[in-house]
């Protein structure tokens, strides 16, 4: 296996910026990060069955007009910053180092609680599906952890191959769900009705709940930039593929949703979510388009989880790589294969901590009172929804840096996109970060505080804060590190070819 590892050697270009990645490529990996199936079986019933409110679909077209204004200041910076790093490159330079660092270690959290937590749903699932179809009786863990040794063999590979995958399960996602919503509208045993998109259903008690869990179905398409070095024309990909993807899932989400309201019935939909939970869309499928619908249909959710893991998994491997290039963190993180230019050793240490975490909450769960539902009511309810507010903290704090950026040098962006947009942005974002902290019991499924309702929130900010402590120690003691911080190969980096 040939890797690219740091030396003290002559400066190289690395092999990581091989442009491999088009608008489409880079489209599916934010839209499978947001698992358009899991959204509408898991995330869609969820939502309705928690927070008792059929406004939902509206939701997902407001939260869609906030994290556009968000867009379009993220993306008038992308084509003047270029770098793996993403959300740590943008407000290192937007607002300054210290506080990019801190950013950096946030990110690293956020990413890495909503890629391992997927794995809690994705254990659950597979095991049920081979209970039920073949009477195999597996402990969730197994799966994981199988799941997590195909996903590290994708992550150390070429960035166009996970690509090419990720784009085929996602369009096999939208064809069932639009085959879902037709029918869904075909049904109609209520008779068809527009309640769901009215202001009346969803402003209402219970919104902040409604937005919360929408914002989750999004995470993800900000990570358009973190593939900036891999893409054909950086300058324009990013900002191309984070509106389309934004655009993209804001409507098939409400689309599909407000279907969900209209097959079900809307004054049946919250009752029947309640009782039957994912189960619903599958349950809605084999009744009205037959078993073997069903069936493709519960194995594409499965993959529709797998394409979120392996999304996540490349966005966090691009972190270390970006930190592990500018010595931020130790310089191995940095190391590359030289064939497929992938960041090998930022991919190794997200599987590590994939699997460290799945064994200790396999070793948590061990006579559970939860029993088969521990990995979905624990791990994945917990850690997503904890990266989820991390990755909204980031994207209010991006939405500043935007404006800092700008200040220093127009570039000749207007008023709109360097200014305006971005100050709306911080406004909307901060206000949805305080309803994420507000419902957040609900979240967690809970009725009260108990001790995760403190240190899930403390998993996001304790980092950050330690990132800063780290920036201004960097400042004075490792001033030649500190220069390059969140600016990518413009710092001295030095690689060596290794076989």
């Amino acid at each position: 296996m040939s890797i690219d590892a740091p030396s003290k050697g002559p400066a190289v270009t690395t092999p990581h910026n091989r442009r491999r990645l088009g608008v489409p490529s880079v489209t599916f990996m934010i839209i499978a990060a947001s698992a358009p199936l899991t959204v509408l079986a898991g995330g869609v019933t969820t939502t309705f069955a928690v927070t008792g409110v059929t406004g939902v679909p509206l939701s997902y077209l407001l939260l869609g007009l906030v994290l556009a204004l968000f867009t379009v200041g993220y993306a008038a910076m992308s084509r003047y910053v270029t770098n793996a790093g993403a959300f740590y490159a943008y407000i290192a330079q937007g607002i300054s180092r210290p506080v990019g660092i801190g950013a950096s270690l946030v990110a690293l959290m956020s990413y890495n609680l909503m890629q391992v937590g997927i794995y809690g749903l994705f254990g659950f699932t597979v095991s049920s599906l081979l209970s039920a179809r073949l009477g195999v009786s597996l402990p969730w863990w197994i799966p994981v952890l199988v799941c997590i040794a195909i996903v590290a063999v994708l992550g150390v590979n070429r960035v166009d191959l996970s690509a090419k995958l990720l784009g085929l399960l996602v369009g096999l996602e939208f064809l069932v769900v639009i085959v879902y919503d037709v029918l869904s509208f075909a049904v109609a045993p209520q008779g068809f009705s527009v309640e769901a998109l009215s202001p009346a259903s969803l402003f209402v008690p219970g919104i902040g709940a409604v937005l919360s869990f929408g914002i989750a179905a999004f995470m993800g398409f900000e990570s358009a930039a973190i593939y900036g070095e891999e893409s054909k024309d950086p300058k324009h990909t990013v900002a191309r593929a984070t509106f389309l993807a934004v655009g993209v899932i804001s409507l098939f989400y409400a689309a599909s949703s407000w279907a969900m309201t209209i097959g079900t019935g809307p004054g049946a939909v919250v009752e029947t979510s309640t009782t039957e939970g994912p189960a619903l869309l599958f349950n809605f499928l084999g009744a009205h388009g037959g078993v073997l619908l069903s069936d493709i249909a519960q194995l594409l959710f499965v993959t529709s989880l797998f394409a979120a893991l392996v999304s996540f998994h490349n966005a966090v491997a691009r972190y270390f790589f970006s930190l592990g290039r500018e010595q931020v963190i130790p310089p191995i993180l940095a190391a590359v294969r030289r064939h497929s230019g992938a960041p090998f050793a930022g991919s190794l240490a997200q599987t590590a901590i994939a699997v460290v975490v799945t064994v200790a909450f396999a070793v948590a769960g061990s006579g559970s009172e939860l029993g088969e539902l521990y990995p979905v009511l624990t791990m994945f309810t917990w850690l997503t929804n904890d990266g989820a507010m991390g990755l909204v903290l980031l994207m209010a704090i991006v939405s500043l840096s935007v404006i800092g950026f700008f200040r220093r040098q127009r570039h000749g962006v207007g008023l709109w996109a360097r200014l305006i947009a971005p100050i709306l942005g911080v406004v909307l974002l901060g206000i949805v970060f305080v309803l994420i902290l507000q419902n957040f019991n609900v979240l967690l499924g809970q009725s009260e505080s108990t001790a995760a309702s403190f240190i899930l929130p403390a998993l996001i900010v304790l980092p950050g804060l330690a990132g800063v402590v780290w920036g201004l120690y960097l400042r004075k003691a490792r001033p030649e590190v500190y220069r390059k911080v969140g600016h990518g190969e413009e710092g001295p980096i030095h690689l060596a070819a290794t076989d």
